[in-house]
């Protein structure tokens, strides 16, 4: 297992698109939504994962990520075991200095809202912050995708 650590802000506007380097279609769905125990699978343009995530530590920043590559035929069959609903998105990566943002804009059920997530090697390290991000949200739990599935974005 390792610690992933990553913080996550709402974000003001779409002038992150002019600096952003990829874009990728994601459409996941959970096994388990259980906090102490989030159980993902996620199809990524043409790959696929398997992921494992821990509970989060007090700061929300912090928790135990396992992730494993799976053939795309087996997490399109593993989609029928899932709990109801599904996350689609475009990720988009965006650098900023020594970092990279995934912009994540959210469609279906979660149109509307869009998401900045950096991934920082530790809590306290420092990071760019360019004038499109936003508030802060990374310990509020309904802005969790596992989450949004539950109370989508369009009830709130």
């Amino acid at each position: 297992m390792a610690q992933e650590t990553e913080r996550k802000f709402l974000v003001l506007s779409d002038s992150y698109k002019e600096e952003a380097v990829t874009h990728a279609h994601i459409l996941q769905a959970y096994l388990s939504t259980l906090p102490e125990r989030m159980v993902r699978i996620r199809i990524e343009d043409n790959k696929a994962f398997l992921t494992i995530k821990g509970l989060a530590n007090d700061t929300g920043m912090s928790r135990y990520e396992w992730e494993k590559e799976i053939p795309v035929n087996e997490a399109e069959e593993l989609l029928a075991l899932c709990e109801p609903g599904q996350i689609e998105k475009t990720r988009c990566l965006v650098p900023a200095g020594k970092h990279h943002y995934q912009v994540d804009e959210f469609a279906g059920d979660n149109e509307g809202l869009v998401i900045a997530e950096i991934e920082l090697n530790q809590e306290e390290e420092s990071f760019e912050k360019p004038p499109w991000l936003g508030r802060e949200v990374t310990n509020e739990r309904r802005y969790y995708n596992a989450m949004l599935l539950k109370k989508p974005y369009n009830t709130w």
